[in-house]
């Protein structure tokens, strides 16, 4: 498959750490000079713009995260005048205030270049019909893979989230070749063409490109086997221009980064300090060709491990693991770390279990509960009451084995658990809501 931008992707990792670093003494100045808030970080800590020599010196520079994107609503961390602004995307707000992107011109170019990079990794090319089903409007993700996939000459259909008949008509209609969205929903959508009789070998279906929420190697292989497609993961987010920050090629070895235009650390995520490479820590960006808003050291609390080793497709560019965990996704129940990934481990290891879940925490008392709902295939469920209970303290073993905590397993029949064409909830916390 032909590499989009083989002056970059191919790079001499000399040479792109030469160029990172001039973009990087750029993009430091360029906020200094313009972000009042970078400005009173770096004063602060007594650094300024001609600080920066090396790549290292990045750690000089303030970390950024959420609550300073939050506290500066609307376009405090803007680093040009609105009028300068020619789009602006927002989070939802739910929790709160959003958290409110712009981008100038050029910056709607360079994003429309690494999301053309990101649908090229994956192999799609002119003659594909790309469906794209993520939620188009403020969010940045439908609007970021359809500028891209336009831009490689390919055909989009911007069907939007929701609607799964239409989606299925859609495919059927019009030879959808791609498929954009969540992992989750395009599980959704297998299991409705299913119910329905859809045809799915008969569709020229033949890859698609997954983002917006982490997903197992087991949800993977189900998509592929139930849609008959390659399934392939691009990461992005909204802070630092949406999706185009990595994608994953034909050889699935890792996301490729788009080093050219990020500056990656991996950090111990408890002390701050980088981690051997290969090592799991927290992901931090900073943007180095960012005119609108340039990000220093954003934290992601996306964990993840980077491999530098150059890739069998020929890009040069480094490769950051799946994205399956996040600091902030991890529970404390009596007294126990607990990311819900384990969980979802813990499961999959039994067969019969479907690749849909919903971890709830309460508390009785002065005590927490842990309630793990899974869907179970048709045939899981029996006459015989006996066998439905051992079936359930064998994953409730299963998930003690991995997690060391007892937990009530409660099945559920296939399709009873939400389904969502956004970002899917996997745990609900009601300590947290009470």
């Amino acid at each position: 498959m032909p590499i989009w931008d083989p002056e970059h992707e191919t790079m001499d990792r000399e040479k792109l750490a030469n160029l990172q670093l001039d973009r990087l003494r750029y993009t430091v100045a360029w906020a200094y000079g313009r972000v009042p808030y970078y400005r009173e970080q770096m004063d602060r800590r007594g650094v300024t713009p001609s600080d920066i020599r090396s790549l290292d010196d990045v750690r000089l520079l303030p970390m950024t995260d959420k609550s300073a994107l939050r506290d500066t609503y609307p376009f405090g961390m803007f680093a040009v005048p609105v009028e300068e602004v020619v789009r602006v995307h927002s989070s939802s707000g739910t929790t709160g205030k959003p958290i409110v992107v712009g981008y100038t011109r050029r910056d709607l170019d360079t994003w429309t270049e690494l999301t053309a990079r990101v649908a090229s990794e994956a192999g799609v090319a002119k003659a594909d019909r790309v469906q794209v089903g993520f939620l188009y409007g403020m969010f940045t993700g439908g609007w970021g893979m359809h500028y891209g996939i336009e831009r490689i000459g390919a055909t989009v259909f911007p069907a939007g989230s929701g609607n799964t008949e239409r989606h299925l008509m859609m495919m059927q209609d019009f030879g959808t070749t791609a498929l954009v969205c969540t992992p989750s929903y395009a599980l959704y959508l297998a299991e409705v063409a299913e119910k329905n009789g859809v045809d799915i070998p008969s569709l020229p279906l033949r890859v698609g490109l997954f983002g917006g929420e982490p997903s197992s190697d087991r949800m993977r292989d189900e998509i592929e086997r139930r849609l008959g497609i390659i399934a392939t993961d691009n990461y992005g987010l909204s802070e630092v221009m949406g999706p185009g920050v990595a994608g994953e090629c034909e050889c699935r070895r890792g996301l490729h980064m788009a080093e050219d235009h990020f500056l990656f650390e991996v950090l111990d995520p408890s002390t701050g300090e980088p981690v051997e490479e290969g090592e799991e820590g927290e992901l931090v960006i900073t943007t180095l060709t960012k005119e609108a808003l340039p990000v220093l050291r954003y934290r992601t609390h996306d964990l993840t491990a980077i491999d530098t080793a150059p890739c069998e497709c020929g890009r040069t560019l480094a490769r950051m693991r799946r994205v399956r965990t996040r600091t902030d996704d991890m529970l404390i129940i009596r007294g126990v770390n607990v990311f819900p990934s384990q969980i979802e481990d813990a499961l999959f290891q039994v067969e019969g279990i479907e690749p849909h879940y919903l971890i709830v925490v309460d508390r009785t008392g002065a005590m927490d509960d842990l309630e793990v709902r899974i869907e179970v295939a048709e045939e899981i469920f029996s006459d015989v009451m006996a066998d439905m209970v051992a079936f359930t303290r064998r994953v409730a073993e299963k998930i003690h084995s991995v997690v060391g905590l007892r937990a009530r397993v409660t099945l559920v029949e296939p399709g009873s658990i939400e389904r969502t064409a956004g970002k899917t909830r996997y745990v609900i916390d009601k300590r947290r809501e009470n």
